[in-house]
């Protein structure tokens, strides 16, 4: 079943184009069970895609290619990025050597120490960002936290993702921390056994389609997609239709979870 915010934009692929259009089933009420809700991190929380979008529009602008247009120098980052990803993993570590490949794969300008360098800052000043949190999110949590078992779920680099968890100030609100290399539906098997849980009341709760929504059904629980404007291209993907007794519960905000649950 899908289940739509009555607050929710209704043209939602208007401004998130690659999830489809959801119906509208009613309204959904509070559930009166603890449930255990899956919290991602980056871009649910915090702030996190905007930083790196900004890196690589300053790279872009250093490598100033006479011939590729920049959107055409983005779309080969974005390949040289899925490369990286399979033999680097996720994180800043993996974005620099993906800035490197991509400058040496457009610059005619052969790659000096001190070009690396440069590339490597744009990467690297991601790290020196404050963890900016996302409206409602603290007060959100501290209310859920009282009725529910919460679990944050995060993939990337385990270094900095605990890191960006500790800046948060939001561990306390959580049972436990996750940090995975890779969300997949094994992954949320994994979880499910690992902290014994129901998969009848099990959510995951993110904004990522391809990371926290489609694996997650496809692990048997159910999920709630919280679009973010700014999630990161390779992390679209269009919604999946559960299969019940998983629920869809599409949100506008974050701090809309308190109607229900």
């Amino acid at each position: 079943m899908i289940l739509s915010s009555n607050r929710l934009l209704w043209p939602l692929n208007l401004w998130f184009p690659r999830v489809k259009n959801l119906p509208y089933d009613g309204i959904v009420h509070r559930r009166s069970l603890a449930q255990t809700l899956l919290i991602d991190a980056d871009d649910t929380l915090w702030e996190n895609n905007i930083y790196f979008e900004r890196a690589i529009a300053d790279f872009i602008s250093f490598l100033n290619h006479r011939e590729r247009k920049p959107a055409e120098v983005r779309e080969i980052l974005n390949d040289v990025e899925r490369d990286c990803i399979v033999t680097h993993g996720y994180g800043l570590h993996s974005f620099a050597h993906a800035l490197v490949k991509t400058f040496e794969r457009l610059s005619v300008e052969p790659l000096t120490p001190a070009l690396h360098e440069t590339i490597h800052g744009f990467a690297h000043a991601i790290a020196t960002q404050p963890v900016q949190l996302l409206p409602g999110v603290e007060r959100t949590l501290e209310y859920l936290s009282g009725k529910h078992h919460l679990v944050l779920l995060t993939k990337g680099d385990h270094k900095e993702q605990t890191g960006k968890v500790q800046r948060s100030g939001l561990q306390k609100h959580f049972a436990a921390v996750e940090v995975v290399p890779e969300k997949d539906p094994g992954t949320y098997t994994a979880v499910i056994a690992k902290h014994q849980l129901e998969h009848e009341r099990t959510w995951m709760i993110g904004n990522s389609p391809k990371s926290d929504i489609n694996p997650a059904l496809r692990a048997g629980i159910s999920a709630v997609f919280v679009p973010h404007d700014d999630t990161w291209i390779l992390e679209h993907e269009d919604v999946l239709t559960p299969d019940p007794p998983s629920e869809l519960l599409v949100l506008q905000t974050f701090r809309d979870l308190v109607e229900y649950f």
